[in-house]
């Protein structure tokens, strides 16, 4: 179905148009499934839109079932044949209504209006938003947005799918059934090619092709490609968490199997059999309990020096603090319905009462939809609360319009799709916008821009390029320089690992912990990773239909595993793999969020 022949590409009007695509030369067959991986800017989405003829080689070919992308008359039944989702479903929904946006391929592909009809409900019903058909799309949330624009590519029925990062902005159960969906798809004859940071995702292709620096590196199968763990790391890549475990225990000299990538295939491995059968302590080397936890249900590891001591202060949990500390954030009886009194309203948020305290870090966690981004746009007066009161330290934001510029100096949100914040020609200039605003000295201004450039990672060589021509994770990278580069109190990232590559999520969340830990600021960290929650922060808020569910420690939280997956939700895999292990061995605690921690757990019990 798609052939290339050593195509280059190069973007024209880069000055130097170095190359982003570097000799590619790949064959997918009809009704294959297939994963690309590689760092951002490695050249994956670049080639995706090749293979519908958006973008040209600069050098080479590339046929489709074919045809010559290069020739225009080809273009037409290129694009029917190839569907594209992209990264952000912003650039792909047109109309002003969900099932009207699904059906606009359809109808310009000349499908009778009863076809029609059918296609909109089975697809909005396949993605989770049959609900949703005659809602507003500027009204939903990013992750809905995502399943209607995936929608609309399911519609026109394609030979072949390309999905760009398709599920990062959705919860878990929303990524499941697009996965499930996708699966599925391949399965009766439909070509998949899936772009993805998740390693996961790419355990349920056939084949894994890794990009690197606008190359092929490696093109094998999901195993074949996992068991190098090291070659991987090399290319700023990771591997499924199981697998990195495995290769970890390996190391230690433990013989498991070096090709695992499911849970289930760890839990059955002979060597994991036979370590965790075998009586052994009951105390493991090296990890000590928390304080205050009465099950094995409630036990969190940590290693021994990093212990805490869990107290509860006011209902928030707080990690050994002074239990005076200064209440920052307040939010009292907040309801927001959005479009009241129109054929639109929704009630987004109800009846929300919650308060943070200096210096703590705070995960919200929900389905899509669930209300997360609503409550944290409260937070720096960017919507009004239908009723209630937002007070931060002490001022409700909504008595006095004029406060609202020191406002926003003072809480800094990073919007889930950094295209929303991005406007200046440089980087430079866009991360500079906010401190020249503050009033200070040229010189204050470069060392603050500068500062928050190195502290995402975004070196000199990235200073004058426009932020628009960055690849997504580039993006998001250059949004939270510029919202760091204020000195905010209170700093709220909605999604700010997503369209990351692993080693970006590393660094960016590794930068994050270390300004809240050094610093003292007030960290409010929105995800739909359970991971990212459960390792990184105090205390867990969980939304549910817009009503708060939970507010306590993640070993708390993560203990309700039953209920969080029913709304949408789920618990780390190394926390589903320890409650796995832990009913091969009872010294195997269910409430581990590390590889670390549960690879010393293994290596305690086989001694």
């Amino acid at each position: 179905m798609i052939k290339t022949d050593k195509i280059y590409f190069a973007y024209p009007g880069t000055g130097q148009t170095p190359d982003v695509l570097k000799e590619i030369d790949i064959s997918i067959k009809s009704g294959e499934f297939v994963a690309i991986l590689g760092h951002n800017g490695s050249g994956k989405s670049t080639l995706a839109r090749h293979l519908n003829a958006l973008l040209m080689p600069t050098q080479g070919t590339l046929w489709i079932n074919g045809k010559d992308t290069k020739e225009r008359e080809n273009l037409w039944t290129i694009r029917q044949t190839v569907g594209m989702v992209f990264q952000n479903p912003d650039n792909q929904i047109i109309a002003t209504v969900v099932e009207e946006d699904v059906a606009f391929g359809p109808e310009n592909l000349g499908v009778s209006p009863a076809e029609i009809r059918q296609r909109v409900d089975e697809t909005l019903a396949t993605v989770g938003m049959e609900s949703f058909a005659l809602s507003a799309p500027h009204n939903l949330s990013g992750g809905q947005k995502q399943r209607v624009a995936i929608a609309g590519v399911l519609a026109m029925r394609p030979d072949c799918i390309v999905l760009d990062e398709p599920t990062a902005m959705l919860d878990p159960a929303g990524r499941r059934e697009v996965l499930e969906t996708v699966t599925r798809l391949n399965q009766e004859g439909i070509t998949v090619i899936l772009i993805t940071h998740f390693m996961e995702e790419a355990v349920l292709a056939k084949r894994v092709i890794v990009m690197h620096d606008g190359e092929v590196v490696l093109d094998d199968t999901p195993r074949g490609v996992f068991s190098q763990v090291e070659t991987m790391r090399e290319y700023v890549l990771s591997v499924p968490p199981v697998t990195a475990l495995a290769h970890k225990l390996r190391e230690s000299g433990l013989d498991v199997a070096e090709d695992i990538m499911t849970v289930e295939e760890f839990v059955q491995d002979t060597a994991i059999q036979k370590a965790l059968t075998t009586p052994s302590p009951s105390v493991i080397p090296g990890l000590t309990q928390v304080a205050g936890v009465s099950s094995k249900n409630d036990l969190l590891l940590r290693p021994a020096q990093d212990s805490i001591t869990i107290s509860t202060v006011g209902g928030i949990p707080s990690q050994g603090r002074d239990d005076r500390e200064k209440v920052v954030t307040q939010i009292k009886n907040l309801t927001h319905t959005y479009s009241p009194g129109s054929v639109f309203e929704m009630t987004a948020l109800n009846d929300i009462n919650l308060s943070i305290n200096q210096g703590e870090m705070v995960a919200l966690i929900g389905h899509t939809g669930s209300g997360k981004s609503t409550l944290i746009q409260h937070l720096n007066g960017l919507l009004k609360p239908t009723s209630g009161q937002i007070l931060i330290e002490g001022e409700d934001i909504a008595a006095d319009k004029t406060k609202l510029k020191a406002l926003r100096q003072k809480v800094g949100l990073v919007f889930q799709y950094p295209e929303h914040q991005l406007f200046e020609p440089t980087v430079y200039k866009d991360v500079a916008f906010g401190p020249t605003r503050m009033g200070l000295t040229p010189e204050e201004i470069e060392s603050q821009t500068k500062k928050s450039l190195t502290t995402v990672g975004l070196g000199e060589e990235f200073y004058e390029k426009s932020p628009f021509e960055l690849s997504g994770g580039e993006k998001r990278r250059a949004a939270i320089a510029g919202v760091l580069a204020m000195g905010p109190k209170i700093l709220i990232l909605d999604e700010p690992t997503a369209g990351l590559d692993p080693q970006g999520r590393r660094e960016i969340l590794a930068q994050i912990k270390k300004m809240h830990t050094e610093l003292g600021i007030t960290v409010i960290l929105v995800s739909h990773s359970m991971d990212d929650a459960a390792r990184l922060t105090d205390r867990i808020i969980v939304l549910n239909q817009g009503n708060l569910l939970y507010d306590d420690t993640p070993s708390q939280v993560f203990s309700q595993a039953e209920t969080l997956l029913k709304i949408g939700l789920d618990i780390p895999q190394i926390s589903r793999l320890a409650a796995r292990l832990g009913e091969l061995n009872p010294a195997i605690p269910s409430n581990i969020f590390t590889i670390d921690a549960l690879a010393d757990c293994i290596l305690g019990v086989a001694k």
